[in-house]
This record gives C-alpha cells, structure tokens and sequence, in this order.
C-alpha cells in the first residue's frame, strides 16, 4: 500500500522556509522591530536619575509597570510614609532599558526596576515586577497575608500572571494588536488561550472576593492591569469585544471593585505621557505630583 503523500503546511510569507539555523538577518517588523534584539547588554552610557527618597523606581506605565506603582501608592493609603518613592520614566520606544545604568538595575533590561537605598551602604536592587511585590509586601509587612495557607494562596496567583500574561500579553495581543501580518492561526490560537485564562479568572472569583480569598493582596495588584485593562477596552484596539469578555460576569466584579480603589487609579497614572491623558505625570516624586 502506498504511503499517503505527506500533508504540506503552508508558510507565511509563502515561499519561507525553516532554516537550519537561525540568523538575525534583518529586523522581525512591527511596532517594537527597533528594540527586539537577540543579545542582552547595554548599547550606550546612561546614568539613571536619583531622587530624594530611599525608593528610586524606574519604570513606565504599562500593566508590569503599574502593578508596581499600584503596590506603592496601597503603601502609602495604608499609612506606610516610609514608601515615598520618586518613579523615573523610561522609555522603551527610545531604548532607555538598554542604557548602562538601568541595565546595572535589570541585565534583562525590562521595566520596572527598583532600587532600594534604605541602606545608604548596601542599595539593593529588584527587577521582575512580581520580585518587587513580594519584596514590598515584605518589607512593609503589607498586602501578602500572614497566615501560611493564605499567603500561599496570594503567590499562586502572583505566579500564576506571571506565567500566563505573555501568553495573553506577547502571544494574543501581539499577533491581534501588532503584528506586521494578521495570522489566522496565530490569532486563533492565542484568542483560545486568552479566554481559557479569562475563563480560570471568572470561576475563582465566582467564590472569592479577591485573589487570596478574603483578603486584598499583591495578587490582585499583579493581575488586574493586565486583566482589567484588556477588559474594559484600554488595552490591544477592540480586544474586549473580540474576546466576548463581558461574558464574565465575575471576573467583571473584581475589575470594578479593584478598579475602584483610590490607590489602583493614583498608581495607574504613574509614568505615563500627559498628552494622552492630563491625568497621567511622566514622573512622580511626591503625593502633589498626582493630586
């Protein structure tokens, strides 16, 4: 019996074909081809502003960077004055991750980046902006739960965002959103995993207040801008009709009441460009800043 002619797999572009080895022959297109490199590194001189606080961030207002600034404006409403922190912006578009000094902070060169200069003598660094909450939550004694199972429970869900947001973040709104070429099979395959992870979100909150249970924590700060802001439109064009995600009826009930905490809107205004909205500072360095 005659084998069956094998099935051929069409390319994108058509006459494509998978080399041996990758080069990086030319840059991949898209929004983001300026800054997309296969070498880590820093690619100028660039010292890093510092400010008068002991808690120096650096950053830029996207959901990785709110989740932080979030997390220091809770400090602050719940009375902890010593997280008086001055925020830097930087900007990716013009590749201020790759200059020396905020590569010296993040050898990943990804905001945000944190610095800690309570130690005059030994500063210490922190970088991934799950890494920054806990160090936070830690430090003030705030919004990670003490009590053993509960405190497990808040970091499955810090974790948790931490490895599913790409998948909505760099897989469905890149291929959505920014890709040079709309890919059907790149879409759909993202569009399912997003709404599986949508879906996971609704059915815990069908049971739970907030992430932890009962208790608000940093895993509600880690998940809702990158959750919440997709969902009610402010992320990836027309996502949220895309997605159905009015459908969760849940979930939607956390965004809103997460949404509606004074310290989750102060933090969400943090490092990000006025001219897009007159509520939003380029730099923060004191509570006037936002007010």
């Amino acid at each position: 019996m005659a084998d069956a002619p094998a099935t051929e797999i069409p390319s994108l572009p058509a006459d494509y074909i998978v080399p041996k080895v990758w080069s990086w022959d030319q840059p991949s297109g898209g929004q983001f081809a300026n800054i997309n490199r296969p070498t880590a590194g820093a690619t100028h001189d660039k010292e890093l502003p510092v400010g008068e606080h002991p808690l120096q961030l650096y950053s830029l207002g996207t959901p990785n960077g709110q989740k932080v600034s979030i997390m220091l404006e809770e400090l602050l409403a719940a009375g902890h004055s010593s997280a008086e922190y001055d925020a830097w912006y930087i900007d990716i578009g013009e590749g201020d991750q790759f200059g020396s000094g905020f590569v010296e902070l993040n050898p990943n060169s990804k905001i945000p980046a944190l610095l800690d200069r309570s130690n005059p003598d030994k500063p210490q660094r922190v970088f991934e902006s799950g890494s920054i909450l806990v160090y936070l939550a830690e430090k003030f004694g705030a919004f990670l739960p003490k009590e053993p199972g509960a405190r497990t429970e808040a970091l499955n869900w810090l974790f948790w965002q931490m490895g599913s947001a790409p998948f909505l973040g760099g897989g469905f709104g890149h291929f959505y959103m920014y890709a040079p070429v709309k890919i059907q099979y790149a879409i759909d395959r993202y569009a399912m995993e997003a709404k599986r992870q949508y879906d996971v979100l609704d059915r815990h909150f069908a049971d739970h207040r907030y992430a932890a249970g009962d208790e608000y924590s940093i895993a509600d700060m880690a998940i809702w801008p990158w959750y919440g802001m997709v969902a009610l439109g402010q992320a990836y064009g027309d996502a949220a009709s895309f997605l159905s995600l009015k459908d969760y009826r849940h979930f939607n009930r956390w965004v809103d009441e997460v949404g509606s905490r004074p310290a989750v809107q102060r933090g969400r205004r943090v490092n990000r460009k006025p001219e897009n909205d007159p509520s939003f500072v380029h730099e923060r360095h004191s509570a006037a800043d936002l007010d």
